[in-house]
């Protein structure tokens, strides 16, 4: 097979590299931004469980909390490689608190921060420490966020734009300094227009530096964006597109009332409100979903759909070398599919780690 491909067809099932989650919130009645006596634990409880979903490995990814919350949080979840006991972990996803109060989303107004002291000691004194953190994603208009964006990308942590009014060319001086993900495309942003469309404005950006690639984001769930903003976004940058599942507690769970950190969802069918509210907060959706949404509304190849899960992810993390192919001399991990694109069996090095039952 080619490596264009990165898949392998075998006897009426796919072999494709492992799926990678950059963001995701918790799952199973597990809540990542709550600090609990054992949060290793709640984080093993949802490896394990994404494993049926062909997720290798993931970002466990924290909403903005108060500064006790990571301070405890962080220090429980260190990164390292998955097996039979669940999908690796590669490092925290951080969503604020530096981020936009006008597109907080879901996210508890009381708990954001602006930069203070313009540095490094703001992000110390929210977060405690960077030790396992992958990816931070934050506001680019917010006074002193490029000297941030510039420290964090220095210690190789990804800096993602979200939650955020910035217009162009903020976002661009941004990308300028490292940043090289959007948080959630369209969600908890400008909307485009077009004098002036914001971060969207990225896809197409001629200020991009030569050899960066800007990736972005999709929650394709059904619910956070209308399948015609998918198939623009795709067309428009469709070696960019990552695909998350933002999924909060209540994936795999039955509706009614859940939390996601300091607020409590509601959930509607196949929606996630904040209670009392129609604004989204996360979705439900599990990754296996959204690649079979993504294929279905973009009318994308099902090579495109399996990148969208596993190479971008990997490329944006800059783990391809061993993740998110089917090269020789990876990691191993990949996912055995039917034609429909549903997961038959996960591995991770190799090893078996879930199969579907008869």
């Amino acid at each position: 097979y080619g490596y264009a491909d990165n898949r392998v067809d075998c006897g009426g099932s796919i072999i494709a590299p492992g799926f990678i989650d950059v963001q995701i919130n918790g799952g199973y009645g597990i809540d990542f931004s709550q600090a609990s006596e054992d949060v290793s634990a709640g984080v093993s409880f949802v490896a394990k469980k994404i494993l049926e979903h062909g997720v290798t490995s993931f970002c466990p990814t924290l909403v903005t909390s108060p500064p006790d919350v990571y301070h405890k949080v962080l220090p429980q979840v260190k990164v390292h490689s998955g097996g039979a006991h669940g999908a690796g972990v590669l490092g925290f996803h951080l969503e604020g608190p530096f981020i936009s109060v006008e597109k907080k989303g879901a996210h508890p107004e009381q708990f954001l921060r602006a930069f203070r002291s313009g540095g490094i000691e703001d992000l110390m004194e929210a977060y405690g420490g960077l030790d396992n953190v992958a990816i931070v994603t934050l506001a680019p208009e917010l006074a002193s966020s490029q000297s941030v964006v510039r420290e964090l990308c220095k210690r190789g942590i990804t800096v993602s734009l979200g939650h955020s009014v910035a217009n162009l060319s903020q976002a661009e001086e941004a990308v300028q300094h490292g940043a090289s993900f959007i948080t959630h495309l369209f969600n908890a942003m400008l909307p485009f227009h077009h004098r002036d469309p914001g971060i969207v404005g990225l896809l197409t950006s001629d200020q991009v530096p030569a050899g960066q690639t800007v990736y972005y984001g999709m929650i394709a769930d059904g619910i956070h964006t209308n399948p015609a903003a998918l198939r623009i976004a795709h067309r428009a940058h469709p070696s960019g597109l990552v695909l998350v599942t933002d999924a909060i507690t209540a994936m795999g769970l039955p509706p009614g009332r859940h939390t996601l950190g300091q607020q409590v969802i509601e959930i509607q069918g196949l929606h996630a409100y904040v209670a009392g509210t129609k604004t989204l907060s996360g979705s439900i959706a599990t990754m296996d979903m959204c690649v079979r949404h993504f294929k279905q509304a973009s009318g994308c190849s099902v090579e495109e759909a399996l990148e969208a899960a596993s190479l971008h992810p990997a490329q944006l993390l800059g783990i391809s070398h061993k993740k998110g192919n089917l090269d020789y001399g990876s990691d191993a991990d990949f996912v055995l599919l039917n034609d429909a694109l549903n997961v038959k069996a996960t591995y991770i090095s190799g090893q078996e780690v879930w199969r579907r039952g008869p």
